[in-house]
């Protein structure tokens, strides 16, 4: 009776130890719609890793097939929903210098987007009250702006575009947010000429956001510490006719939500 076990447990571990090496046999007869085909359905099951190394066989396999675009774009797409944006981005980038002329240039430029949307985000609210404001730098959020900035000023009729455009403008809010806590930063520690600075850049870079105000504000109170007067009172006076424009004050807008929650982004 033990031996039959010995021997039943031998032939089975065989067999398993040779189903890798069969799918592997299998696969390489297949055709390249064959090989599309089962790297999609994997996708669909959230098999992203699986679905690369086949997609990665088809490209190696059918370099110049009706799918080496499209292959490299599943990739790239694979990558960013597991939650790896380094091969992801790197691929896009190799699918430019590749196709640089190809149709799908508006998707990379949203896909890419997209991953640094996502990738920075959840950081930089995880830790936007628990470290200092001068330690936060939201390289991803601007590189994201920028890939979004690209697409709909060359790509405008893009299917792409009008969610660029929105996430845009979430990101503005978000990059004046993180301008203005480090000018408070500064403010809070004295550094007076580096609070007036930050606040203005707020005022070039970002006119358009409602933290234009928290800017004036602080330039205001900045002015003042520093002995301007003038510069101060001046200050006072565009900030007051602000107010009387539009009702908000420096105090609300820090905390001010937009009618769509950023939340509303967050998915493909």
């Amino acid at each position: 009776m033990r031996h039959s076990l010995a021997v039943f447990l031998l032939f089975t571990l065989a067999a398993c130890s040779s189903l890798p090496e069969a799918d592997y046999e299998k696969d390489s007869k297949a055709t390249a719609d064959e090989l599309y085909a089962k790297a999609k359905a994997e996708m669909q099951d959230g098999e992203f890793e699986r679905a690369v190394k086949d997609l990665e066989r088809m490209q190696s396999r059918f370099p110049y097939g009706r799918y080496a675009q499209q292959a490299q774009l599943d990739i790239a797409y694979a990558w960013y929903k597991k939650g790896e944006p380094a091969p992801a981005l790197s691929t896009l980038d190799r699918f430019v210098k590749q196709f640089p002329k190809s149709d799908a240039l508006d998707y990379v430029l949203y896909l890419k987007g997209l991953i640094n949307f996502d990738e920075n985000l959840n950081s930089y609210f995880s830790t936007l009250f628990q470290q200092d404001p001068a330690e936060r730098d939201p390289v991803a959020l601007r590189a994201s702006f920028d890939a979004f900035k690209q697409l709909v000023t060359r790509y405008p009729q893009s299917r792409y575009a009008e969610d660029a455009r929105q996430r845009m403008q979430y990101l503005l809010v978000t990059l004046a947010k993180h301008e203005i806590a480090i000018a408070s930063y500064y403010l809070r520690r004295g550094a007076y000429v580096a609070a007036l600075n930050r606040a203005q850049g707020v005022l070039v870079d970002y006119p358009e956001t409602m933290q234009t105000r928290d800017a004036l504000q602080i330039m205001v109170q900045a002015y003042t510490r520093l002995g301007m007067a003038d510069l101060s009172r001046d200050t006072q006076r565009v900030l007051d006719s602000n107010i009387a424009k539009d009702g908000i004050k420096p105090s609300q807008t820090f905390f001010k939500e937009r009618e769509t929650p950023w939340w509303k982004f967050w998915e493909l």
